[in-house]
């Protein structure tokens, strides 16, 4: 599958997005039970069908721009057509000196959120959880891992490098609205419903003191490329707590972090994920 990769990644930006338009009204077409369950979320989060529409061409979009994105030349800078705002945000964070936790949703491109805040704050180290099928996982690695951009699988040894990272002042980054397995997370309020959430990005704030930094990067219509954006991080009173034991200022950072993420969701409507099967029973983890 690498040489379908290698091909597609040749192909002008323009041009893969609207392969990838039609390729999401495909999936559309075929799958009730990806209607249905986009149609719920949308409902869910208080939107009507038309705010999110667009949505279904845009996931499309980002799986045809996987391509682009992952077997970009290492030597070549992904800025030249990234627009950034809010690194006044970023500034201030980094002004703490306890390191910077990006996080963000499954919303625009965040395959191309890591590559470009490696170039502005790198080194960063992200964490994933590799693809089950091995040429994927194998794709994944040698894709996501480029200069001043680290990735590392969720595991034990993945975390304890995230903690250095983040006591040398640097910067990590994850996606904070996917399910984790069973025991990796809690369940907090999202849209106004119970979903299980990872722990991890609050389990570190907690620890060493860093700085939660939302971060989105939206795909701009007619190919003119990407909007990077930084938001404000969480108040330091919302990412410490002050409760008597540390499952209750968890509940509180995970909960503030739905709501963050919440907000992201609702200015780019047309960009989220809405089929993700967000509101899932955690699996357990076997690996």
């Amino acid at each position: 599958m690498l040489w379908l990769f290698r091909f597609f990644s040749h192909w002008p930006l323009a041009t893969l997005h609207a392969l990838g338009g039609a390729l999401g009204w495909l999936v559309w077409a075929l799958s009730p039970a990806y209607r249905a369950q986009f149609r719920a979320h949308v409902a869910q989060a208080g939107l009507s069908f038309e705010v999110a529409r667009p949505a279904i061409a845009e996931a499309g979009r980002f799986v045809a721009e996987l391509p682009k994105l992952w077997l970009r030349p290492r030597s070549q800078s992904c800025l030249g057509n990234v627009q950034v705002s809010g690194q006044g945000h970023a500034e201030q964070a980094f002004a703490r000196g306890k390191g910077v936790i990006f996080f963000g949703p499954h919303c625009g491109s965040f395959e191309l959120g890591p590559q470009a805040l490696a170039e502005l704050y790198g080194p960063i180290t992200a964490i994933y959880r590799p693809a089950r099928m091995a040429w994927l996982a194998r794709l994944e690695s040698l894709a996501r891992d480029r200069q001043n951009l680290t990735v590392v699988p969720a595991s034990l040894g993945g975390i304890r490098l995230m903690h250095k990272t983040l006591k040398a002042n640097r910067a990590v980054a994850m996606l904070t609205d996917q399910v984790p397995p069973e025991g990796l997370g809690l369940w907090a309020p999202f849209f106004g419903r119970p979903a299980y959430t990872m722990t991890l990005a609050a389990r570190l704030a907690l620890q060493s003191g860093a700085v939660l930094l939302p971060v989105s990067c939206e795909r701009l219509p007619h190919g003119q490329g990407y909007l990077l954006k930084i938001w404000p991080a969480l108040a330091d009173r919302e990412a410490r707590g002050k409760s008597d034991t540390l499952r209750a200022d968890m509940l509180k950072v995970v909960t503030r972090i739905n709501q963050a993420i919440e907000a992201i969701v609702l200015s780019q409507p047309g960009q989220y994920l809405w089929g993700y099967a967000r509101y899932k029973t955690p699996r357990r983890d076997i690996a």
